[in-house]
């Protein structure tokens, strides 16, 4: 599939959120990164998008990565487009993408918003604290990355009720341990990526 390159300023979001902790673990990285590694990096984690009407730019994924692009002031980046609904009428184009899984307009209480709360900019995405719970959780082994949309706001959701947000903002790894103990039970088990008993750890 071709890369393409794009201002990172005319990429818009197909969704409401990010965790914004994994957005500062983003920038950390980037920040590390230095000119020839910097292209490099991105040329190798291009930003999934589709064209829209007037030709616009919409992130299909990778939104964090856009986030965290957008408040270092890295101004170029790469993305692969996966589909071309240029020609659908602007009214239509939150349905289509909706239809096919390609839009998540929830917000930071895992509400469905209209459409056209979804921010214009990626520099409006607001926090999701438990977007970031769920991802840390991914990540130490509480849950495989599924071949499904948005599945650490299904999480995220899923320990919503059951995690208090302040933990989350206070001490994230008291969460994490509080999470990895509430992800193999028999009511998580709809979830995508799902996994009734945890991996063993190897020494």
């Amino acid at each position: 599939m071709k890369i393409h390159e794009c201002k990172v300023k005319k990429m818009h979001p197909t969704q409401i959120t990010v965790g914004m902790a994994e957005v500062r673990e983003k920038k950390a990285i980037l920040s590390e990164l230095k000119n020839g590694k910097l292209i490099e990096f991105l040329r190798e984690h291009p930003i999934p998008a589709v064209i829209g009407p007037e030709d616009k730019m919409y992130l299909t994924d990778h939104h964090h990565l856009g986030r965290a692009l957008t408040d270092l002031g890295i101004e170029n980046c790469f993305f692969m487009v996966d589909h071309d609904f240029s020609t659908i009428a602007h009214e239509k184009f939150y349905q289509v993408m909706e239809t096919l899984e390609l839009l998540h307009p929830y917000d930071e209480k895992g509400i469905k918003k209209d459409y056209g709360d979804i921010p214009r900019h990626i520099e409006h995405l607001i926090d999701d604290p438990y977007r970031s719970l769920a991802g840390f959780v991914r990540r130490q082994g509480g849950y495989v990355k599924a071949n499904k949309p948005y599945t650490e706001f299904l999480w995220a959701d899923f320990f919503r009720p059951h995690i208090d947000c302040d933990l989350i903002n206070q001490d994230i790894e008291k969460a994490i341990q509080q999470a990895l103990e509430l992800v193999h039970v028999k009511n998580a088990s709809h979830l995508p990526g799902y996994i009734s008993q945890p991996y063993p750890i190897k020494k």
